[in-house]
């Protein structure tokens, strides 16, 4: 609606004088008494604040539409970023919760399901051309590649403390490294490599072998690091040219086709309230799935790795408040040894490379 029309309708009192005059004309003796009017005020109300509200939305809206375009791509995937790890929060309280009971490969076919049919019914009819793919290949191996971090980093969500699980976890940042040299042929220096050293260094504090042997599920959890750097640097490899809903179907289409028959084998009937648990993770992890890819697909990878730091305060939050775990002293350490290797990682990968000086 334009603002000469809107600035037309509220000028006007919903009523005007010659309908008043009108109203206050003596009956003839023949005449009936004509109908009540509804009341001015509410009359009046609803035909002059309805357009100012719905002009106001509309003038907000646009703002934050015209910021959003203008904004830098770090910027916006630093938004996509915050979003997903909030939902993702969410996501993984729930899977801890009813992972007590069901089955990990139950729980991963159910949110597999949900997340495609989310997708699909989006799509609508554009599913044909979401689709297509000019890497197939890729494609399916990306869609292998997440089903095992999955399989490694949820189980140890499940088994040990989600503070814990979540500091072994950014040790991803260092097999993104070593990704980077051996698949993309970038060069590291050696200042890259100690800090790679020393943020292991930091892992192996927080797995505490001395304590009691290596936990196993601690160990899936660096597992499921090594795999999810995998992820990464298959999504960076496939964001030139394919969409984000296209990556998400044919992961969906990877994870259902192999885990069809060990969730048949496994199968656990899960209770009305499990039901209610298992589509809520769904649904959540279809959010945060869309929401992470479209973030490493719109900003840098070093630009939005810090933020991935504040997964730890939220795990310890929800560890803390849902689950009574309280971090070790050893995961408190190493955490704090893994973060400042990987800050220092991350602050030498997003420093430009000098351009040559121009001649005389």
């Amino acid at each position: 609606m334009s603002e000469e029309r809107l600035t037309g309708r509220q000028g006007r009192s919903g009523f005007d004088d010659d309908a008043v005059d009108a109203s206050f004309r003596p009956l003839h003796a023949n005449e009936s008494p004509p109908e009540a009017a509804p009341p001015i005020v509410v009359g009046s109300i609803s035909k002059i604040a309805a357009p100012a509200r719905r002009g106001w939305m509309v003038r907000l809206r646009h703002r934050l539409a015209h910021r959003w375009l203008i904004a830098s791509p770090n910027l916006r995937g630093s938004v996509y970023m915050l979003s997903s790890l909030l939902v993702y929060a969410v996501m993984v309280g729930a899977m801890k919760h009813v992972g007590a009971a069901i089955p990990l490969i139950e729980i991963l076919m159910i949110r597999q399901i949900i997340m495609s049919l989310v997708i699909v019914a989006i799509a609508g009819p554009a599913l044909p051309m979401l689709m297509r793919t000019t890497r197939p290949g890729l494609q399916i191996t990306r869609g292998l590649i997440t089903l095992a971090s999955m399989l490694c980093g949820f189980s140890a969500v499940i088994h040990i403390p989600l503070a814990q699980a979540t500091a072994i976890g950014f040790s991803q940042v260092f097999f993104v490294t070593i990704a980077a040299v051996l698949v993309l042929k970038e060069k590291v220096d050696s200042r890259r490599w100690i800090a790679t050293v020393i943020g292991f260094a930091g892992v192996m504090i927080m797995l505490d072998p001395s304590a009691s042997g290596l936990n196993i599920y601690a160990l899936a959890s660096i597992a499921g690091a090594f795999f999810g750097a995998g992820v990464t640097v298959s999504v960076r490899m496939l964001a030139a040219t394919e969409r984000t809903e296209t990556i998400l179907l044919y992961q969906g289409v990877v994870l259902m086709a192999v885990l069809a028959a060990p969730c048949w084998w496994f199968w656990t009937q899960p209770s009305p309230e499990q039901w209610f648990w298992l589509v809520l993770l769904s649904l959540f992890g279809t959010a945060g799935q869309w929401l992470l890819t479209r973030a490493y697909q719109v900003g840098e990878a070093a630009a939005l790795a810090p933020l991935d730091f504040s997964r730890l305060i939220l795990s310890c939050f929800t560890g803390f408040v849902f689950f009574a775990e309280i971090p070790a002293l050893t995961t408190g350490i190493g955490a704090a040894i893994v973060i400042g290797a990987t800050l220092y990682t991350i602050r030498k990968n997003a420093r430009p490379a000098l351009a040559p000086s121009p001649g005389p």
